[in-house]
């Protein structure tokens, strides 16, 4: 859809609507945005011409009094009628037979469905009702419209729904009660909050577009030109392919894979190299003492996993020392071949290598070198390691129940129970799991479960002393490989403990936003500077005095305050909205006491790499984005009119171009940023630096029926008013689920040769796509994406 300035309506609104296929090269074409403009105009009403395509509207049924929707073909594209299922009369004769009973009659016995069933059968199995007005519509509104439907009638109404040759002089007077009528049933079906005052506002608008003589109705010959006029045309798909007047050549997957993954590969492979080499050096020390000739090359083995273990165990603590990793993302050179976004992932591969570490040390001491020492012939324990057991040659239960294998199968045990309830499924409580588990876990069990660490490395300390095969303090080097470590992690604990404990922050607003999040402005402390794109810790004592949860931070980092929105996802969220929402309904004077830690640094931060950022937020997943929108739209003020200053002067730049792609499924999600989304629009007016998408996936995608009534007013509304009806802000909402590959394929061919960094925040499962996007993308066209993903 693009914006024009030729196509009147009516005489107190024009809203420009370009009628030119959306295959466009110009990439605002299939997309509203908030640097979009739609001006108030007035304008004679639309004409269907007599070469328009045939085309059949929402129509009126006389007897019925209820609009109803015939089919439509427009531009070869129809409107749909039904869901994903599939539309073609094969398929609904399959749905028919599995709901159909036989009853006879005046013409013997024939199969039939009950009338409830006909939304069923066309594919409005989620919409029932709505394929129940559309039956009643068909059936003129007869007091016996509630009959049973036999094949051959259901195959008329199928044709009279989507063959565009059928039925064409269909007619009828469409009133404004009947209208208001319309958008109250088609609201609950879009899971959308239209009040009745809204839905009499909206039914007025649509009158006053069209109704220009003042006859109290319009008739379906000028609904048929606002529809032609307004709802969307099919868009083409969008090539990748190479074209010949461009002069770069598209890079190799191979070369885009190396360029995505150079810094993870060469970090992993340096671990890889390290454990190796210090289990191929230890593995060969064990191989020439006495103690080999009783245990071989187990003892070797356990011996080399062992020193994997100390190196491991000091590495694991590094990744989750916050402040250190975000003082090192400051150095250029540093963050330039150090994946510091991936801190989270790489503790998560260090632990899969303690793991491994674990099972082949423990596991090669209890299930060979232990038997072997109890069981090894006593001349040749004697000539070995006797000395080492006080020349007593030990059992096997009597070797477990020393200092050094009691110590180590407690650690063991404890990371049994601290490694699972760190994974996805036990840490998000996931339906999958037993309900009997599912009690037993979640974030707080994770959070405690997981400072089981400390007994850990305290009973690690205790076994590295107490070793059988040497009394020789050289060679107890677990303290070495530790020390510093440990050291480093501490005092960051330390620092934190202090820092929040004099972080008590001042509430200054609180707000309760539908979908149960929570929006906190706090006082910012002295002496708190931040980036856009970062992130705090917040601590509630009233909840829990240890634990901390990050929140992205949805401020500017000019802002004179600091805000957080928080989405009750868990149990302690859960409890910290309650806490709150019981303040505000009982009027307490005093809110919770809410602790601070940070900032901290986030992928997002490495927005400022690129010229074009692409940012994706799936729900609350916005919340990383709106403090880099706030930053660049205070920047974008600072900036001279002729964009010449833009970014110069400041110690970090803008891009010049931003997308922002905000997908959420809930309508009252647009209220947590409605300010936000204000200002960015108004910034925009002089630089349109940003550009915004939002879409609401209850809504039936553009195209389909059932949303079909709600995209003409959207419009209409938007063109008089410039707010949209869904949002409540100055940018359009889109309907359904984003095409993907549609938006990668016109951000390509707008910014050729250009290296767009993508930036995602939200579930794995779309992760992947995106980062499949962008790797075909990058490979296919001259366009470079570079994929982020946040992570906490």
């Amino acid at each position: 859809m693009e914006i024009d300035d030729e196509a009147p309506l009516s005489d107190s609104v024009t809203i420009a609507i370009s009628l030119s296929p959306s295959s466009s090269s110009s990439y605002s074409s299939s997309s509203s945005s908030c640097s979009a403009s739609v001006v108030p105009h007035p304008f004679s009403p639309l004409q269907q011409t007599a070469e328009s395509p045939p085309f059949r509207p929402l129509r009126m049924s006389e007897s019925g009094g209820m609009l109803s929707l015939g089919g439509w073909s427009h531009d070869g594209e129809r409107l749909r009628f039904v869901d994903a299922e599939g539309n073609e009369w094969g398929n609904v004769v399959n749905r028919f037979n599995q709901l159909a009973t036989v009853k006879g009659g005046r013409n013997g016995h024939q199969e039939v469905v009950k009338w409830s069933d006909f939304g069923s059968c066309i594919g409005m199995r989620e919409t029932a009702e709505f394929g129940e007005e559309v039956l009643r519509a068909m059936r003129g509104g007869r007091r016996d419209w509630k009959r049973d439907i036999t094949k051959s009638e259901l195959h008329s109404y199928w044709c009279r729904m989507t063959d565009p040759c059928c039925d064409r002089n269909m007619d009828g007077r469409i009133e404004e009660r009947e209208m208001k009528q319309v958008i109250s049933l088609i609201s609950p079906i879009n899971k959308l909050a239209i009040k009745n005052k809204e839905a009499e506002e909206y039914a007025a608008l649509i009158m006053e577009a069209l109704d220009l003589q003042h006859r109290g109705y319009i008739q379906a010959s000028e609904f048929e030109a606002l529809c032609k006029a307004i709802l969307p045309k099919g868009s083409s798909t969008i090539s990748y392919k190479k074209n010949h007047g461009q002069q770069q050549e598209p890079i190799s997957k191979a070369e885009i894979l190396f360029r995505s993954y150079w810094r993870r590969a060469w970090i992993i492979g340096l671990w890889l190299m390290i454990c190796f080499a210090l289990f191929t050096w230890k593995f060969i020390q064990y191989s020439h003492r006495a103690a080999f000739q009783v245990m071989g090359y187990c003892l070797s083995t356990a011996k080399g996993a062992a020193e994997t273990l100390k190196f491991n165990m000091a590495l694991i603590l590094l990744p989750v020392c916050r402040n250190t990793i975000t003082w090192l993302r400051n150095n250029p050179g540093l963050n330039s071949v150090i994946p510091f976004n991936d801190n989270i992932n790489f503790h998560k591969v260090i632990a899969g290598g303690i793991v491994i570490g674990v099972i082949l040390h423990g596991g090669t001491h209890l299930a060979c070198d232990f038997p072997r020492i109890s069981g090894s012939d006593r001349s040749v324990f004697r000539q070995t390691i006797a000395a080492n057991f006080g020349y007593q040659q030990p059992s096997y239960f009597q070797i477990l129940s020393t200092t050094e294998v009691a110590s180590g199968i407690a650690m063991v045990v404890l990371m049994m129970i601290a490694f699972p309830l760190a994974t996805k499924w036990p840490r998000r409580q996931s339906p999958s799991l037993p309900r009997s588990v599912r009690k037993v876990t979640g974030y707080n069990t994770f959070w405690y479960s997981h400072h089981l660490f400390v007994p850990v490395y305290a009973l690690l300390i205790v076994h590295s002393m107490f070793l059988f095969l040497t009394d020789n303090l050289v060679e107890k080097t677990t303290w070495m490989y530790i020390a510093i470590p440990v050291l480093l992690y501490a005092g960051e604990r330390i620092i934190r403990a202090i820092r929040s404990g004099f972080s008590e922050v001042e509430i200054l607003k609180v707000s309760l936003y539908p979908g149960k999040v929570l929006s906190l402005k706090l006082q910012k402390p002295k002496g708190f500077r931040h980036k856009s794109g970062m992130y705090i810790f917040i601590q509630c004592p009233q909840i829990s005095p240890f634990e901390w949860h990050p929140f992205s931070l949805t401020c500017g980092p000019e802002d004179d305050y600091l805000s957080v929105h928080i989405k009750t996802l868990g149990d302690w969220s859960c409890q910290l909205y309650s806490l709150f929402e019981e303040a505000i309904l009982t009027g307490l004077k005093q809110y919770p006491k809410i602790y601070i830690d940070g900032p901290y640094g986030a992928s997002s931060q490495d927005h400022i790499k690129y010229d074009i950022v692409v940012m994706v937020g799936l729900g609350i997943g916005i919340t990383p984005f709106i403090s880099i929108l706030k930053d660049i739209a205070t920047r974008l003020k600072k900036s001279s009119s002729n964009h010449a200053a833009c970014g110069e002067g400041s110690l970090e730049k803008i891009p010049l171009k931003a997308y922002l792609y905000w997908v959420t499924r809930e309508q009252g999600s647009f209220n947590w940023f409605t300010d936000v989304m204000k200002e960015i629009a108004d910034t925009n007016q002089k630089q349109a630096v940003v550009e915004v998408f939002n879409f609401l996936t209850s809504v039936y995608q553009e195209g389909d029926a059932r949303s079909a009534l709600i995209t003409i007013i959207q419009s209409l509304y938007q063109a008089k008013y410039g707010i949209d009806i869904v949002s409540r802000t100055p940018v359009r909402t889109q309907f359904g689920r984003p095409n993907w590959f549609n938006i990668f394929s016109k951000l390509a061919r707008r910014h050729r040769g250009a290296r767009i960094g993508v930036f995602y925040c939200g579930p794995m499962t779309l992760a992947r796509e995106l980062e499949k996007l962008c790797t075909k993308f990058s490979t296919k066209t001259n366009t470079i994406f570079v994929f982020h993903k946040e992570n906490y």
